[in-house]
């Protein structure tokens, strides 16, 4: 099957139908195109995200099956429970965006390069200047060791990327924000792709199809009023 090429002077252009994804690689749908606000919002709400090596063109994905977390079925183990009553961090939303994507950016324990790129950043930074990406902080006396950062549509929070520096700094700033976007009545949270790390906090697969009629509803019903301000 050939892929669809996407123009890159043209932001608005529709993206191919989900079915029409790869199996192998799994989800592959489209490459090039652009990452303009106007493109990278029409890609979430239809189920879509870029991810690609820098130097590539831009490759644009939607596997099946897709990992969700419904905010319900959050798990806490004992052992994160035990640290949340802690209070060993203290957690912040949108205080430092900047400083949470550049981290998440940083090269892994097993693996020598990086996804996030100097155009990757620029982009979701320009969604977040527009209210649209969103990110998560653990702090310990001062520093900035765990966060995550994503993109907010309606009812559905797109987590892009989490890092920590500090053992369970991750996983504690992810429970909180999954405990305040209940509180915000966020549905849904699209985690991409399978992970251990996410399955244990209660992520699950499910089938893409499923997935794209979750985001036909939630999408377009608004969060909490509240939801994003200053916390």
């Amino acid at each position: 099957m050939q892929l669809t090429l996407l123009d890159p002077n043209n932001p608005n252009q529709d993206f191919p139908a989900l079915n029409k994804a790869l199996r192998d690689p799994d989800g592959l749908l489209a490459v090039g195109g652009c990452l303009s606000a106007e493109r990278l919002l029409n890609a979430y709400r239809h189920g879509i995200f870029p991810w690609y090596n820098p130097g590539e063109p831009i490759l644009w994905w939607s596997p099946d099956p897709r990992l969700v977390l419904f905010p319900d079925k959050l798990y806490i183990s004992r052992s994160l429970r035990k640290t949340l009553n802690k209070n060993v961090f203290s957690i912040t939303v949108d205080q430092a965006f900047s400083a949470v994507i550049h981290a998440c950016a940083q090269p892994r324990r097993d693996f020598s390069g990086t996804w996030i790129s100097h155009e990757i950043m620029l982009a979701y930074k320009e969604l977040h200047r527009r209210g649209l990406a969103h990110s998560a902080e653990a702090w310990l006396n001062g520093e900035l060791v765990g966060g995550l950062y994503g993109v907010a549509l309606g009812q559905v929070f797109f987590g892009e990327s989490m890092f920590h520096t500090k053992t369970d700094a991750s996983k504690v700033v992810f429970a909180t924000l999954v405990e305040q976007l209940k509180c915000w009545g966020f549905q849904l949270i699209d985690c991409q792709v399978h992970t251990s790390h996410l399955e244990s906090l209660g992520a699950e697969e499910i089938d893409r199809a499923y997935f794209a009629k979750l985001l036909d509803h939630y999408c377009d019903i608004p969060a909490h009023e509240s939801a994003w301000q200053a916390q």
